[in-house]
């Protein structure tokens, strides 16, 4: 299917919603979840997120949401989870991959590193403009979300199925203590895929400079699969 038919498929609102309420939750969700999230009745919610895994906008699978398995534990229920394919439409055609990924080829193998993060921090800087440094973390999730980088405090929100009320209230609490976004994620990743220290290292640059150096947030590096790889934490966090 062309790209362009796969997003057409977002057009209908209720498919959008389902579709956003799985995207945000950085796990599988199943029909009673989704229907509930998106105010709708289950055989809807069930009909539109097919459509979705037919389009390839989501996976499709079936677990067991009670955590139980064995006689009596009940049948394995349809679950979703954002497809893994990326979907984009240029008119006319265009081809900014290629050239990114020839210009980190060419920057790589010239031993650019420094200078491109240098340029993406003044980047991060210029996006930053007049404003002062970030000044804390739900301000630094507003300009991720703002850039696509789809944040998210730490254990928050990832449980699901029974007992999720008291993993989450668990979660809430480390994460109140910890204070992580973690970003689900990088507007980068088809680049970073290939070239991964030169483009991760550009992009800690280029949100050091976006949040600022001097305020009480602070990015850093550490690596997660199916993540972006640069957390952003209260400096607080790392003064012992």
């Amino acid at each position: 299917m062309e790209d362009i038919d796969a997003i057409a498929v977002l057009q209908d609102p209720v498919r959008r919603r389902l579709y956003e309420y799985v995207v945000a939750q950085g796990r599988e969700v199943g029909r009673n979840e989704a229907a509930e999230a998106a105010g709708v009745a289950r055989t809807l919610a069930a009909h539109h997120l097919d459509k979705l895994a037919e389009a390839g906008l989501l996976e499709s699978g079936s677990r067991r949401l009670t955590g139980r398995s064995g006689p009596g534990a009940g049948r394995p229920a349809k679950v979703y989870t954002r497809a893994r394919a990326e979907w984009s439409v240029s008119l006319p055609a265009r081809d900014y991959r290629t050239a990114a990924e020839l210009l980190a080829e060419a920057a790589e193998q010239a031993g650019l590193d420094a200078g491109l993060c240098a340029a993406a921090r003044r980047r991060g800087e210029a996006l930053r403009g007049s404003a002062a440094p970030c000044g804390g973390l739900e301000e630094a999730m507003e300009l991720l979300a703002a850039r696509g980088y789809e944040p998210h405090l730490e254990g928050v929100g990832s449980a699901g199925g029974e007992g999720a009320g008291r993993v989450e209230a668990a979660a809430g609490e480390a994460a109140a203590a910890a204070r992580v976004v973690r970003m689900r994620n990088c507007p980068f990743h088809a680049v970073a895929e290939r070239f991964p220290p030169l483009v991760c290292g550009m992009n800690l640059a280029l949100l050091e400079g976006l949040l600022g150096a001097d305020g009480p947030v602070r990015a850093r590096m550490d690596a997660r699969p199916g993540e972006c790889c640069v957390v952003v934490e209260d400096s607080k966090n790392n003064d012992d």
